[in-house]
């Protein structure tokens, strides 16, 4: 018997998600100090996390460094195994297969990492580094390097780049030559984990178009984690914001940004310049203060009253008492879109 016929067939149907995660949960142990390292807490990374992605869709999932967006997608990919909750992929329940089952799946399930300069071997001229997935799963034949040089070209590098070595590219191409590893395998889901965050501003753009015009050929899914706003109204149909742990808002792009509804949202697009200097000096800003709090020891009800305006500027003492008090549901508030906030309301900030 083969790998590939040890894992379960996912299977396609028609407006089903092609990735899923159902209330997905990541702890990470704290253990004190001294000899015996007992277990003294946990760090809350993720916490009852749930979305679906679409074929040929982008979902965005934004937030501050720290709020466990990074985690989320390797908890998705099952690169890190689930505290709780399940993922999807096709059907397919990633957290209960094996290593074994697993592995014939990751040819539809792939990543770009954020740090091109980290993520490559500088040991391996660019044509080992693209076959180097081909050749794990046994599907580097006579025509592989074919494979590669078409591989190459997908990207926007020309042939000859297959020889040199990573040290020898600038950062947009080492990205470049990341897409093309993780499209080596053909794969259905590609999770971008803050794939142009270390690139100058003039090569993101070059990135994501990139990006869309594979999406379009290829009829890829993505998973674009980012904290920059701007960079996911580009490329997302839908965003998710993520504090401290939880998804706090979802909406399709434009409606998020022109309709936020959840306090911590509205200051993340208030923070956004806008071209237009007589109407920057003018609009709104607000401003969020204090820390983030530890995710060891998140405040109770709702994560983000310790830092939230709404919470110290507006509410009554009776209104703050529910939000200490109770956390508030991921639903929607009649606004046609879900919030996790007891007193949303929409703001027009752009």
């Amino acid at each position: 018997m083969t790998e590939a016929s040890t894992a379960p067939t996912p299977t396609e149907s028609d407006g089903q998600p092609v990735l899923s995660a159902r209330n997905v949960v990541k702890h990470f142990p704290v253990h004190g100090g001294g000899i015996l390292q007992r277990k003294v807490g946990d760090v809350h990374a993720v916490c009852d996390v749930s979305f679906d992605i679409h074929p040929n869709e982008t979902l965005g999932l934004v937030g501050e460094s720290g709020c466990g967006k990074s985690t989320t997608a390797r908890v998705v990919l099952n690169l890190q195994p689930a505290t709780g909750g399940e993922v999807l992929f096709q059907g397919a329940n990633l957290n209960s297969l094996s290593a074994k089952e697993m592995r014939s799946l990751r040819r539809s399930l792939q990543i770009v990492f954020q740090d091109p300069y980290a993520s490559l071997d500088p040991r391996l001229p660019v044509n080992e580094i693209i076959a180097e997935p081909l050749r794990i799963h046994g599907l580097y034949g006579a025509d592989g390097p074919e494979r590669v040089r078409e591989l190459l070209d997908t990207v926007g590098l020309r042939p000859e780049h297959g020889n040199r070595f990573p040290h020898e590219f600038s950062g947009g191409q080492r990205q470049r030559i990341g897409i093309a590893r993780a499209l080596a395998l053909e794969p259905k889901v590609l999770v971008l984990d803050e794939p142009v965050s270390a690139l100058d501003v003039s090569i993101q753009a070059g990135v994501l178009n990139l990006l869309q015009d594979l999406q379009s050929r290829l009829d890829l899914s993505y998973l674009f984690v980012s904290h920059d706003l701007s960079v996911v109204r580009h490329i997302a149909d839908r965003i998710a914001v993520m504090y401290l742990g939880k998804i706090v808002e979802t909406a399709p792009a434009e409606e998020l940004f022109q309709r936020p509804t959840h306090p911590y949202t509205q200051a993340l697009i208030s923070a956004i310049p806008v071209p237009d200097p007589r109407k920057e000096r003018t609009r709104e800003r607000i401003v969020i203060t204090g820390d983030v709090p530890s995710p060891s020891d998140p405040p109770s009800g709702c994560r983000f009253r310790t830092r939230c305006p709404k919470f110290a500027n507006q509410l009554t003492e009776g209104q703050r008492t529910l939000c200490v008090e109770q956390e508030p549901e991921l639903v929607d508030h009649g606004h046609g879109h879900p919030s996790a906030c007891h007193y949303a309301e929409e703001a027009h900030l752009l």
